[in-house]
């Protein structure tokens, strides 16, 4: 049997493909946890002295950054927020017990909400108002907005210096082309490390997972013992996204090409850091006249405001 590549001692169980390493399963384990490590460091992602809010769900990405930022930052300066958005069948207490035994066993604090303690309804509730309004927008925009704006609300409030999101590789290639496809120019530099933070109210995000694969997140959660959710969430199937799409055609280029999902955002972070420098004095953005948090440009409400709004929920 072949050896490790990294240890030279154990035998080796796991083809890495992008990287062409053969490797055991604690010398990937400790790849992982290196790789997070130097993209934190090679964007100053966070300070030693800083504070850190780690947004987690029940999922194995949030399970992953859950580990290894204890390993990599003082555990007694970082906090756990898991948000419940209110779906059958999907949110399920025993999934977030898990998720709270797990941070406390590495020291992390542990907070608890949810969509309905946050606006007073859940997710459930929000998607049957907007069928009945006949207001033909996707539950994922529901979520992810909300989602935005309780993290953001939560990390101002407990003052924390950054707020770290269990975004992957997967995740932040999608959105990259999401955003080309739409021509948002302004999306592009937002999701670039170095993106300046326009408004008082908004607290700096960080993605320490952005150059981790989806299957690594899987594979590292599977060697831990993670029980992790692994429920789909019922929405996704009713209306396929645009990103579900993008997600299908990069799938089959990173299984022809591997190590291209990683070449590509190696490639557009340098691309941009060239932009981003030229928008790092962009005015401050404007406030909702309704709720008074920050919105686009030219615009008088947020869209957390504006989709509640459109459903009669305001």
């Amino acid at each position: 049997m072949l050896t490790c590549q990294r240890c030279g001692i154990r035998p080796a169980t796991i083809m890495h493909k992008p990287s062409g390493l053969r490797l055991c399963s604690q010398c990937f384990l400790d790849y992982i946890v290196e790789r997070v490590e130097k993209e934190v460091k090679r964007w100053n992602m966070l300070k030693p002295s800083e504070t850190v809010l780690l947004a987690v769900s029940g999922g194995k990405d949030s399970f992953v950054l859950l580990d290894v930022m204890a390993q990599i930052h003082d555990p007694s300066k970082q906090i756990a927020l898991s948000i419940v958005e209110g779906i059958s069948g999907y949110n399920r207490e025993e999934d977030i017990e898990k998720m709270k035994k797990y941070a406390k066993e590495r020291g992390i604090d542990f907070i608890r909400t949810s969509f309905k303690e946050f606006i007073g309804a859940s997710l459930d509730e929000l998607v049957k108002r907007s069928w009945e309004k006949g207001v033909n927008i996707s539950p994922c925009t529901y979520c992810g907005t909300l989602r935005r704006r309780i993290m953001n609300y939560y990390a101002r409030i407990l003052g924390v210096d950054k707020l770290a999101t269990a975004h992957n590789l997967d995740d932040e290639v999608q959105t990259l082309f999401l955003n080309i496809l739409r021509a948002d120019r302004m999306r592009l530099i937002q999701s670039h490390p170095k993106a300046p933070v326009l408004s008082e109210k908004i607290v700096r995000k960080i993605k320490p997972l952005r150059k981790i694969y989806e299957w690594e997140t899987a594979l590292y959660s599977y060697l831990k013992g993670f029980r992790f959710q692994e429920t789909e969430c019922q929405y996704i199937y009713l209306r396929p996204t645009l990103r579900a799409k993008i997600r299908e055609h990069l799938y089959r280029i990173e299984d022809a090409e591997p190590g291209t999902l990683l070449r590509i955002l190696e490639t557009m972070d340098s691309l941009l850091e060239k932009v981003v420098d030229l928008h790092s004095n962009l005015p401050k953005l404007p406030t909702c006249k309704k709720c008074g948090e920050p919105t686009s440009y030219n615009r008088q409400l947020c869209k957390v405001c504006e989709l509640l709004e459109k459903i009669g929920f305001y």
